[in-house]
């Protein structure tokens, strides 16, 4: 079967309280890379936590974004991506030096923490979800997570290349008394274990289907209809403008007067974005005492 891409599926394992969410990204991982150049050892946990945030989004019913971050003090400082519920996604990371193989203390530094933030828009309450990062993986510093939280039992495999980034997750679903799924039930228990056969290749290389037939072949499994992934950043001008004005009229100016114009680049898509004199005044003109119509000055 052709390997879908750029696409995330909802799947029900029937018969048990378990559903799933697989994820392929193409051309939507190669829109990041294109705009930042990251070494094999960066743009591979990037493109984890890229699959990892589309999995997360999915499981969750909103319009505004969720944000997964990891911060330290190792060569990988930090990174961080983002996705909306108009499933589109944008993410970066920071590094300094080589960034080595190994653990996550390793590379993120004994200090790093996994932060999870959701904010569901429209002046609604944020809720952000804060661990130290631990596991060899990313994938099990997020089953860690999922574990010490009282959500639904969740489980993470990732995967990431050059080309492409892709993953599943699993969830126990409520109950009919709306209890969750036991961690310890036998389905539960037989459904990761099937699930931790699967590898990165098998991520990389296989249609959704195939995959779900290789892994579950002795249950019954409903793929649901995909949805379009897509890289699209939120910056804009409008953003950059409020921002300055949030600055103020005088430090403007005086960066104005020692540069002669500003310009900011937004870190997630390398647009840029430019203000002369002209424009910095017509910022502040609004908001600035205007003489009074028919005024005279004597």
């Amino acid at each position: 079967m052709i390997k879908e891409a750029d696409t995330l599926h909802r799947f029900l394992l029937e018969n048990t309280p378990v559903r799933g969410e697989w994820v392929h990204l193409d051309a939507s991982w190669q829109a990041l890379l294109q705009r930042h150049r990251y070494p094999p050892a960066v743009y591979r946990h990037l493109g984890e936590a890229y699959a990892a945030v589309a999995l997360i989004a999915a499981t969750l019913k909103f319009d505004g974004s969720l944000i997964l971050q990891i911060t330290g003090s190792g060569p990988l400082q930090m990174l961080v991506v983002q996705a909306t519920g108009s499933q589109s996604l944008r993410g970066l990371a920071r590094y300094r030096g080589e960034v080595p193989d190994g653990d996550l203390v390793q590379i993120f530094g004994a200090d790093a923490r996994l932060l999870i933030t959701l904010d569901p828009g429209a002046g609604r309450e944020r809720y952000q979800g804060v661990v130290a990062l631990e596991g060899s993986s990313l994938a099990t510093a997020l089953d860690a997570y999922f574990e010490r939280s009282e959500q639904l039992p969740t489980r993470v495999w990732l995967a990431a290349g050059p080309d492409s980034a892709a993953g599943m997750l699993l969830q126990g679903m409520p109950g009919p008394d709306g209890a969750p799924t036991p961690r310890d039930s036998e389905d539960w228990t037989r459904l990761t274990l099937l699930g931790d056969t699967v590898s990165g290749e098998e991520l990389l290389d296989l249609a959704a289907e195939d995959l779900l037939g290789r892994l579950f072949h002795e249950e019954r499994v409903r793929l649901l209809d995909g949805h379009g992934m897509r890289f699209a950043c939120s910056c804009s001008r409008d953003k950059v403008q409020d921002m300055l004005k949030g600055l103020g009229p005088d430090e403007v100016r005086a960066t104005l007067e020692q540069e002669g114009e500003i310009a900011v680049t937004c870190e997630f898509c390398n647009a840029r974005y430019r203000l002369d004199a002209v424009d910095a005044e017509a910022l502040f003109a609004a908001a600035e005492p205007q003489p009074a119509v028919g005024s005279t000055r004597h």
